[in-house]
């Protein structure tokens, strides 16, 4: 058996992989793009551990099963699985990131609530404005908050909010658009973790944007393509809204004339929400614990299924 890796691994880590994997051959190609013989490698082999190229994916692949390093398989949507007959079976992340992703969700309330961006910069400033400040300071106690997604990482953020006493709604993939602008209307947070679909593509479009209350502060840790940035920079700019927290866009990274990098009182968090220090030590975990179901003819963890889109 063999399989292709394409994620960047220490050398400590390349090895406990190989341990687990036991007899099979590790084909190694941190940087596949860029490496002429991936390709090749690829196609010979039965597994693959990493995000390889969706173009790489076809019929004349011996791949079977594909174990992704991501939550999110957006790349991977548009090709004809209904040609490929299911082959490779492709898994993802599903609920990897949702505890540090909650957690950062948290942290960004609570630093804009609490104006800890403006105290940063006051203090990188050497200024000292205590008495002012305070009076431009929120609670997150007693919130409205709308949660758009019911996944894992809006579950999670709805325990740790619990303490605050915040007055939760929740919008699933099913929800009803009157029923989400209305809650738009009144909502002091809206927090958004939902994935790259059909349903979600532009749904924060200029007029819905508009909805929000003044000050409500706007929160998206699901897709860029959900939200129009224009609209959401411009919002900022006149004070419709009270703030964001951005962790996801259209385009990663950002050119350096994009308007988020000056958008009053957004907090952009670089797509680093999920991140931690031991994160591909457990992606490796994930793997080889679904490459024990893999060799033992069980049911592979978290298999994406493309027509219903997760």
């Amino acid at each position: 058996m063999k399989i292709f890796v394409c994620l960047p691994l220490t050398k400590a880590q390349l090895g406990r992989l190989a341990a687990g994997a036991g007899a099979a051959e590790i084909l190694y190609h941190p940087d596949a793009d860029s490496d002429d013989t991936a390709r090749a490698d690829f196609e010979a082999s039965e597994i693959t551990f990493g995000n390889p190229p969706a173009a790489w994916i076809g019929p004349t692949a011996r791949t079977r099963w594909v174990q992704l390093e991501s939550v999110g398989f957006g790349e991977y949507a548009g090709l004809n699985w209904s040609a490929l007959c299911g082959t490779p079976v492709m898994t993802n992340l599903a609920g990897f990131f949702s505890g540090p992703v909650a957690e950062s969700i948290l942290a960004g309330l609570l630093s804009h609530c609490r104006g800890m961006g403006k105290l940063r910069s006051l203090q990188d400033q050497r200024q000292w404005q205590g008495g002012a400040i305070r009076a431009t300071l929120t609670t997150l106690t007693g919130a409205h908050v709308v949660l758009l997604g019911r996944g894992d990482i809006n579950r999670r953020v709805a325990e740790l909010l619990q303490p605050f006493r915040c007055r939760t709604v929740e919008f699933g993939r099913d929800f009803d658009p009157g029923m989400l602008d209305s809650a738009l209307a009144t909502a002091d947070v809206v927090i958004c973790s939902v994935p790259h679909t059909p349903q979600t593509s532009g749904l924060f479009h200029r007029q819905r944007i508009g909805l929000m209350k003044p000050g409500a502060l706007f929160v998206n840790f699901g897709r860029g393509s959900l939200v129009d940035e224009e609209a959401l920079a411009e919002a900022l700019e006149a004070g419709a809204l009270g703030g964001a927290v951005i962790d996801v866009t259209r385009e990663e990274p950002l050119s350096a004339d994009h308007r988020f990098w000056s958008a009053p009182n957004l907090l952009l968090t670089q797509h680093s929400g999920g991140g931690t220090a031991d994160e591909i030590d457990r992606k490796i975990d994930v793997f080889l614990a679904n490459l024990d179901c893999y060799r033992m003819g069980e049911p592979l963890l978290h298999q994406i299924d493309f027509v219903r889109g997760y």
